[in-house]
Formats: C-alpha cells, sequence, structure tokens
C-alpha cells in the first residue's frame, strides 16, 4: 500500500465520520482500552502497584467507550463550534458518571468511587475538575481523535476490520456478561461463562504485569469505597420494580402530555397535539424522564429540594438535548425548537426549561411520587398481572405503529415511493393530513 494514499484514507477520516456501525465499535473499543490504560497506569502509579480499574475482567473501560460514543453522535454538529462543543461534552459526560455511579449504587454494593472530600462535588459522584476534565477529553476525542481513529481503521483490508471487530464484540459480550454475573454472586449460574471471564481476568492481569487474584478482589483494591462483601441474605430495602418503573412511564407520559396541552393554551392561546404517539395522549418523552429520575432518586427522596432540584435541571438539560438529536436522526423530525427563547443551545434546549425540569423533579420526587406509588400498588394488587401486561402490549404496539408512521411520513417528504404493504397501510391510515394534526410542530429536515 502506497504511503500517499495511508495519509489519504487517515485524512478522510479527519474530515467525515459515516457512523457505520463499523466505525462506531471501532470507536467504542479503542476508548475503552485507552481509558483503561490511563484509569489503571494513575490508579497504579497512585499506590505503588499494580490496579486493574475496569469493572470488566478484560483490558476495557467499558463506559468511557459509551460517553465518547454518545459525545460523538449527538454533538457531530457542534464539532465546529468550539465552546459549546466543549460545554456538551463536560454536561453529558458528567451527566453519564452521576447515571453510572448511581447505577452501580444500586447493585449490591456501596459506592464504587467517592469525591466527598474534593471541593465543588455533588452527592459524591461528580465534581467540578473531574467534570472539566471529561470534557476536555470530550472535546479532544470528538474533534480530533475520532477521525484518526477511523481513518487508520479505513487503511486494514475490509474483511480484516470487520472480523476483528466482531472478534471485539463476542469478547467484550462475554466479558461484560460475566462480570455482571460475578457482580451479583451468581457464579453458579453460568460456570462456563464464569471459568472463562476468569481466564480472561488473568490474561488481563498479565499484560498489566501482575497476575491477581478475584474479581471482587481486584474491583475492591481498586475503588477502597466500594463494599467486600456478599449478602448472605435478602436486603429488606424499597425496590423499585420493572412494573412500577412501567406504570411510572405510563402515567407520566399520559400527565406530561396534558400539561404540555395546558401549557400550550395559557402561552399561545390554541390547543394542540402534544402526542408522541399515534394512539393515546402520551408523552414519551415524559414518560421515559419519569421511570428514569425516579429509578436514580428513589432513594434520595428524602435530601433536601436543593439537590434533587439542582439534578433534576443538569440531568434534565442534557436527556432534553439528547432526545432531540435522537429524534431527528432516527425520525428525521424536529419535534421542538427554542431557537427564539434566550439562552438556548441550538434551539434543542434552554435555560428556562431546564429551571422547569428541576423544579418538575422537586414537586415529583417530594409530593406525587409517594402517592402514584400507593395508586400503583393498590392497581396491580387488585388488577394482578394481567392490566400490567394488557397495557404493555398496547404501548409496543402504538410505539412500533408510530415509529413506521413517522418513517413513512418523512419518506413521503423526500418523494420515496411506496414499495410494501407496511408503507401503503401507513399512506392508508396516517397521511400527511393526519400526521400533521399529530405533530403540529413537527419540522422536516
Amino acid at each position: 500500500m502506497r504511503m500517499g494514499g495511508s495519509l489519504e484514507n487517515i485524512q478522510k477520516g479527519r474530515n467525515a465520520m459515516n457512523n457505520t456501525f463499523y466505525e462506531i465499535a471501532v470507536l467504542f473499543f479503542t476508548y475503552s482500552f485507552a481509558a483503561w490504560l490511563m484509569e489503571t497506569t494513575v490508579a497504579t502509579v497512585k499506590e505503588k502497584n499494580f490496579r486493574n480499574r475496569g469493572f470488566a475482567s478484560g483490558p476495557f473501560c467499558f463506559i468511557y467507550g459509551f460517553t465518547v460514543v454518545l459525545l460523538s453522535v449527538f454533538f457531530l454538529e457542534l464539532k465546529s463550534n468550539t465552546l459549546f462543543l466543549f460545554l456538551g461534552c463536560t454536561s453529558v459526560a458528567t451527566a453519564v458518571e452521576w447515571y453510572t455511579g448511581k447505577a452501580l449504587e444500586r447493585m449490591k454494593q456501596k459506592k464504587w468511587w467517592d469525591y466527598s472530600g474534593k471541593k465543588w462535588n455533588f452527592d459524591g459522584y461528580i465534581c467540578l475538575q473531574y467534570s472539566l476534565l471529561w470534557g476536555l477529553l470530550g472535546f479532544l476525542a470528538v474533534r480530533y481523535g475520532n477521525g484518526l481513529i477511523v481513518g487508520v481503521y479505513r487503511l486494514l483490508p475490509g474483511i480484516v476490520g470487520r472480523v476483528v471487530i466482531w472478534g471485539l464484540v463476542a469478547v467484550g459480550f462475554l466479558d461484560f456478561a460475566g462480570s455482571m454475573l460475578i457482580a451479583y454472586h451468581m457464579e453458579e449460574k453460568l460456570p462456563g461463562l464464569f471459568r472463562w471471564n476468569r481466564r480472561l481476568q488473568e490474561w488481563t492481569y498479565r499484560l498489566g504485569g501482575k497476575i491477581a487474584g478475584r474479581v471482587e478482589r481486584r474491583i475492591g483494591r481498586a475503588y477502597p469505597a466500594i463494599a467486600q462483601e456478599k449478602a448472605a441474605a435478602a436486603e429488606d430495602e424499597e425496590r423499585c420494580s420493572l412494573t412500577q418503573l412501567f406504570w411510572l412511564f405510563l402515567i407520566g407520559a399520559f400527565c406530561g402530555d396534558v400539561v404540555e396541552t395546558i401549557f400550550c393554551r395559557l402561552t399561545a392561546g390554541v390547543w394542540m397535539s402534544r402526542s408522541s404517539l399515534v394512539w393515546g395522549d402520551f408523552s414519551v418523552v415524559w414518560g421515559l424522564a419519569i421511570a428514569l429520575v425516579t429509578a436514580l432518586l428513589y432513594k434520595d427522596r428524602d435530601k433536601q429540594e436543593h439537590h434533587i432540584f439542582w439534578v433534576g435541571v443538569f440531568l434534565g438539560g442534557a436527556y432534553e438535548y439528547i432526545c432531540s438529536v435522537f429524534t431527528e436522526i432516527v425520525f428525521g423530525q424536529v419535534f421542538w425548537d427554542y431557537s427564539g427563547m434566550p439562552f438556548n443551545l441550538g434551539g434543542r434546549i434552554n435555560l428556562l426549561y431546564c429551571f422547569f425540569w428541576g423544579i418538575a423533579a422537586v414537586v415529583w420526587m417530594k409530593g406525587l411520587y409517594p402517592k402514584v406509588l400507593k395508586l400503583i400498588t393498590f392497581i396491580v394488587k387488585k388488577t394482578g398481572r394481567v392490566l400490567t401486561t394488557l397495557l404493555v402490549l398496547f404501548m409496543a404496539a402504538d410505539l412500533c405503529v408510530s415509529v413506521m408512521a413517522l418513517m413513512r411520513y418523512d419518506a413521503r417528504a423526500n418523494g420515496v415511493a411506496v414499495s410494501s404493504g407496511w408503507e401503503r397501510s401507513m399512506d392508508a391510515h396516517f397521511d400527511d393530513e393526519r400526521m400533521e394534526r399529530i405533530y403540529p410542530n413537527g419540522k422536516r429536515q
């Protein structure tokens, strides 16, 4: 291969990235491995001994790879705007770190890291110093690193690159699954997977320069704040079950649609549909927000209001931004646009509505959630699984039909002709007039 061709491929990678599956996968595993090297090196120097800093047994810190992919997909449009790209990377990376810390705490362990001793920390999981560092690293990755990595990947022969990626996907999946079994102390459920996970762990330690013992001991040395114990008996604590989360999503989606409809009537003087789905008055964004904030904060509802408020402001804004980019990429539609409001970011979020998210979090966790939880418990107790199952099936069908209707709506706008039965059905039942009534603020891209 000529050197000129190699440099040309690398330069093409710098200038554009198609976000194909293989390119996203190579970014994910490259940054996961690079983060493992960085974390492990820092911990080893600090502790004067080798420390493997990954949750998984292999040489990967998957949360870093996931975060960079998230930033790369959702902030591609901000690549040329230095300030907003840095602020966006800082916000989303901090949100991911907080979400991850909360999710890990919900496992049968305690905190995996604790910044309580640092200045300007929040909840012990995030702090200003590291947020700025993550923002800088994310900025460098999106602006410079991604193009270089993708350019190098494109130098590989097509079949070689695909084999390498699928091999990494298989190893990563088995590694993560085995690590989850160990974290939940369920090694006996899949002994074969557990043994494979242990072999990968030993190989990772040889790579780092030292063969270590069990995964629990490794994690414990890397994260001194974690509890080194197995649950001898089931813990008697309140849990937020999947059934409760579904009902919270359903109630939140309906109430969110009602609130937005009334808000539009009071501010714009018109009644308009605010639903995300073609059947029923449901706002998926609100439903997912209610379920997500409850899953993360239901154990923290006794904390002070200002704590919950700022969590709602910060995470609500990041959540709304991601939802906006996701729906535009997938459906080709812009469902809300705040460009005419002050302190907005790309028309996707604005400061005023971020404050609304914070107020909503306080009102929900302090006032409404305990009452709604009693209502859900009563409904589930009286109806058993029948009503819940029927509603799950209905919402699944509603989501699927809504996605197909939106896809066909966008295709019609681009002049794509009907080529299958489902497309003809969408055209017959969800024509442009009906879709414009359901999504009056939708803008085709």
